[in-house]
């Protein structure tokens, strides 16, 4: 998986993508990051890659040609993404998407944004990780990143530890407990210490359904609402109130 990022301070992206999961991947072979600092191509002794924006208004919008001549200088994967808050929403089901290909890149804003020639005319997309405003692309790339790597195959230790999680079939994961079975009292529930798996399969899945419920019942709607077999699930472990 070859991921190519374009940014004015690339030992943000370099330094996290070091570390954890992100750094075994690049050590192990499995990601070739390569991160490519906008101000090369910036303008006079400042590396200047940002100007006043056309028609006043506060603050100050990146200029096109560091951004145009960088992208073509490496010739990176496609799709080329722009990270802002005018993108469409990053999910899971785009994360899975991006892993099943070979690799692709991201542009991080700063600033005002970007001069919009860029996106009308280099760019393949724009996605945004969240409806609020980040002082620049830096961190929602980072997200794309490592949302995306750790379903790589071979990334991570455990496969399934990418599909047994929040978001993987529309629901949110269910709670997890460890060692000590009993912490200040606060006793683990006894099905997980059961030993009948088919049970915990089940106690898990009704867990998921109502987290969901509580906390995202926009996940439940899209999913057309609970089902009979939902709510004989959650009826079975007594979490059906609300519902």
């Amino acid at each position: 998986m070859r991921i190519d990022t374009f940014t004015v301070f690339p030992g943000v992206i370099d330094d996290y993508c070091g570390h954890s999961l992100l750094g075994k991947a690049r050590e192990r072979g499995l990601l070739d990051l390569r991160v490519h600092d906008l101000r090369d191509a910036g303008a006079g002794v400042h590396r200047a890659v940002d100007d006043a924006p056309f028609g006043g208004g506060a603050g100050m919008v990146m200029t096109p040609d560091p951004i145009f001549a960088t992208v073509e200088s490496v010739d990176p994967p496609r799709p080329l993404i722009l990270l802002g808050p005018a993108g469409k929403p990053f999910d899971q089901h785009r994360a899975e998407e991006l892993a099943g290909g070979s690799g692709f890149s991201l542009l991080c804003g700063r600033y005002e944004g970007i001069d919009q020639r860029v996106a009308d005319h280099l760019i393949d997309e724009e996605l945004s990780v969240g409806d609020y405003v980040l002082a620049g692309g830096e961190a929602a790339a980072l997200v794309v990143i490592e949302a995306v790597t750790r379903l790589v195959p071979g990334v991570m230790g455990n496969a399934a530890s990418a599909t047994d999680e929040s978001f993987a079939d529309g629901l949110l994961e269910y709670p997890h407990y460890t060692r000590p079975a009993d912490y200040r009292g606060w006793a683990v529930p006894a099905v997980l210490t059961s030993g009948d798996h088919a049970r915990i399969d089940r106690w898990r899945r009704a867990q998921s359904l109502r987290r969901t419920l509580d906390r995202r019942p926009d996940l439940i709607e899209a999913r057309g609402g609970l089902d009979d077999d939902a709510r004989r699930l959650l009826a079975e472990f007594d979490l059906d109130g609300g519902s």
